[in-house]
C-alpha cells in the first residue's frame, strides 16, 4: 500500500507517520525541509521534497499513491485563500494520478462554508476534493488541546483566555486521537464515496471547565476569561498581522458563538478517548507548576 502523508513534521502528521510505520507501511512523506525529519523517520519513509502549493511537485509526490493524507497548513497573509489554493492543488493531483482514497484533516465548522473565519477555507478545500473523483473522508476535528500551549503567558498568570463565552462548550480533542483516526482510515480499504467523520474528543468543554481542571491539576487558581473580538484583533494587528489574517483568526470564534448546527454528531464513532485531564497532566501542568503566579504569589 502506497500512502502519501503531507505535513509529516506537524503535530498530527508526525503521529500518523509513526502509526503507519508500526503497521509495516513505508509512507511517502512530503516535506519542504527534509532536515526537519528525524533520522529514523527518513530511514523508514520515502521522502519527497515539495512545496504543497506547487502543483507539479504534488503531482509527482502522489504518483502511484493508493491513499493520501492531506493536511493543509495555515499559510500566508490570507489563510482562507491559501486553503482554497491547497484544495485545488490536492484535487488536481488526485485526479491526475487516480488516487483512490483521500483523508482530509478538516474542522468542526467547515460544514457552514461561511462565517467561521479561517475555517471557511477548509470548507472550500473540502469542496475541491469532493470533486476529485476519489473516495474522500473529511475528519471534522474539534479544538486541539495543544492550542493551549500557544498561550502559556496567560495561563501562567492563571487565565484561560478565549473569545468564546466562558460557559460555551465546544468539542476539544487530543492530536494523538486525530492521528489514530486518520491512520485507521488510511489503512482501511472498506469505504467509498464522500463522507465526514467527527473527531470530537470524549466531551465538549468550556473555558470554565478547562480552568477548573487546571486548578485541580496545578494546585492554584485558574479562571476563564472572555476576550472581546476587537481586543484580540488589536493585539494581532500590533504584532504585524495583515487585515485578512486578523479577520481569519477572529472570525473562527465568531462562528463558534453562532447557532450553526454541527453536522457531525457526537456518537460512538466520533467520540475519542483521551480526556483533557490526562492530556493536561502530561503536557500542560508541568509547564505551569512552579512558574509565575504560584499560590503564594496570588495571595
Amino acid at each position: 500500500m502506497r500512502i502519501v502523508v503531507s505535513t509529516p513534521t506537524g503535530q498530527v502528521g508526525s503521529r500518523v507517520v509513526a502509526r503507519l510505520h508500526r503497521a509495516g507501511v513505508r509512507p511517502v512523506v512530503v516535506v519542504r525541509d527534509p532536515a526537519r525529519l528525524a533520522p529514523d523517520v527518513r530511514r523508514r519513509s520515502e521522502v519527497v521534497t515539495a512545496d504543497l502549493m506547487d502543483l507539479d511537485a504534488v503531482v509527482r509526490a502522489t504518483r502511484g499513491a493508493d491513499a493520501l493524507h492531506w493536511v493543509a497548513p495555515s499559510l500566508g497573509p490570507d489563510p482562507v485563500a491559501a486553503y482554497d489554493r491547497l484544495g485545488r492543488v490536492a484535487a488536481a493531483a488526485v485526479r491526475e494520478n487516480g488516487v483512490a482514497r483521500v483523508v482530509v484533516q478538516s474542522s468542526v465548522g467547515a460544514e457552514a462554508r461561511q462565517g467561521f473565519g479561517e475555517i471557511d477555507g477548509l470548507g472550500a478545500l473540502e469542496e475541491h476534493l469532493d470533486g476529485s473523483g476519489a473516495a474522500v473522508t473529511h475528519l471534522r476535528c474539534g479544538y486541539f488541546f495543544s492550542n493551549l500551549l500557544l498561550d502559556l503567558a496567560a495561563l501562567r498568570a492563571g487565565v484561560v483566555a478565549s473569545q468564546l463565552e466562558v460557559d460555551r462548550r465546544i468539542p476539544w480533542v487530543a492530536p494523538d486521537d486525530v492521528a489514530d483516526v486518520a491512520a485507521l482510515r488510511l489503512l482501511s480499504v472498506d469505504w467509498s464515496g464522500r463522507t465526514t467523520q467527527g473527531v470530537l474528543g470524549p466531551a465538549d468543554l468550556s473555558g470554565a471547565d478547562v480552568a477548573a481542571t487546571l486548578t485541580e491539576l496545578v494546585g492554584r487558581p485558574f479562571r476563564a476569561e472572555q476576550v472581546a473580538d476587537d481586543v484580540v484583533a488589536e493585539q494581532l494587528r500590533a504584532v504585524g498581522m495583515p487585515p485578512t489574517q486578523v479577520e481569519a483568526v477572529v472570525g473562527m470564534a465568531r462562528g463558534f458563538r453562532s447557532d450553526v448546527r454541527q453536522e457531525d454528531a457526537r456518537d460512538a464513532v466520533s467520540t475519542t478517548p483521551t480526556t483533557f485531564r490526562s492530556w493536561a497532566a502530561e503536557h500542560l501542568a508541568p509547564e505551569l507548576r512552579g512558574g509565575r503566579g504560584t499560590g503564594e504569589d496570588m495571595g
